[in-house]
């Protein structure tokens, strides 16, 4: 009670201690499910144009969308989720810098596709490994209390989905354009594999090496190259260049099984056979169980990461 006040008048009402506000911004809840619903609507409405048109005016969306969407989705995800330990400024670092070396990835992978050969699927799998984990560590090279695995995971995550969203947009607008002019069915095709694919491809490569740089980084921010970095690293480039070279080696099996029409060869860069009858459903089995394999192997890897770290569990 204040002096001068009236007896029986209620006290005012004094306020608590007010909590500090958050250090990064807030974003709704599930956005990232409506990104996704939204993303995929709006994709559909506009190949269902295309289609209808049979214009180019709607090509740029339809790619764009198809590239981005699963990236973005999984970018709010993880801001959502575990944006309060790296912060916003890190996540959107490693996704432009992944952005910027997807379209060199794209190049490299369209070069691969005129000269298959496994040697060279290993190779630019590796330096593309090694190249995305230098992006890591430069992004990162000022943040130094940043580390761990799941900050690894996280962040490796995002710079291999934002590497793959322009890749993917490459690999889409090679697919749209033909000799025969717009081939909208093979933009579609690839738009759909890729986006299915992509969360077990590049941003899960990403996410193993950058677990494996992170756990081992010093605390005062330098980072350590040491022998598990390197055998993440040169493990992912295999399990890359297994999944570029998946097509090859299931023409060589069906080959090798069917005895007949194929060839023998582990990659014929001269010619490209094509399979029929009974060969069509294994080349199908083969190659769709090799991408299975592939992804479910890398899945298993990074599980296994995030379930050493005490953290991840708790994470709500």
């Amino acid at each position: 009670m204040t002096p001068n006040q009236p007896p029986g008048t209620p006290r005012a009402r004094i306020p608590g201690p007010q909590q500090p506000p958050p250090s990064y911004p807030r974003i709704p809840a599930g956005l990232w499910k409506r990104c996704l619903g939204i993303g995929l609507a709006l994709w559909a409405l506009t190949a269902a144009a295309a289609y209808a048109t049979d214009d180019v005016t709607p090509l740029p969306t339809l790619i764009l969308l198809g590239g981005f969407l699963t990236p973005v989705t999984f970018m709010l995800w993880a801001y959502e989720r575990h944006g309060r330990d790296p912060g916003a400024t890190p996540l959107l670092g490693c996704f432009l810098a992944g952005g910027a070396l997807g379209v060199l990835g794209a190049s490299v992978t369209e070069y691969q596709l005129t000269h298959p050969s496994l040697w060279l699927y290993v190779v630019s799998g590796l330096a593309e490994e090694a190249v995305k984990l230098g992006a890591l560590m430069y992004v990162l090279r000022r943040h130094t209390r940043i580390r761990g695995p799941r900050a690894g995971l996280v962040l490796g995550a995002t710079l291999g989905f934002g590497f793959a969203a322009l890749e993917s947009a490459g690999h889409a607008f090679d697919a749209a354009v033909s000799l025969q002019g717009l081939d909208l069915r093979t933009l579609l095709e690839t738009e759909i594999l890729r986006g299915m694919l992509a969360p077990f491809g590049q941003g899960l490569w990403s996410a193993v090496t950058g677990a494996a740089l992170l756990a081992r980084r010093r605390p005062d921010g330098r980072f350590r190259l040491t022998a598990p970095v390197a055998g993440a690293c040169l493990g992912v480039s295999l399990l890359h260049a297994l999944r570029d070279s998946t097509h090859g080696i299931a023409l060589w099996l069906v080959a090798r099984l069917s005895h007949a029409g194929l060839g023998g060869k582990l990659f014929a860069p001269d010619r490209a056979p094509r399979p029929t009858g009974g060969q069509d459903h294994l080349l199908t089995l083969f190659s769709v169980g090799g991408l299975f394999l592939v992804a479910l192997a890398g899945a298993a890897w990074a599980r296994s990461l995030a379930h050493r770290d005490p953290a991840w569990r708790n994470t709500p």
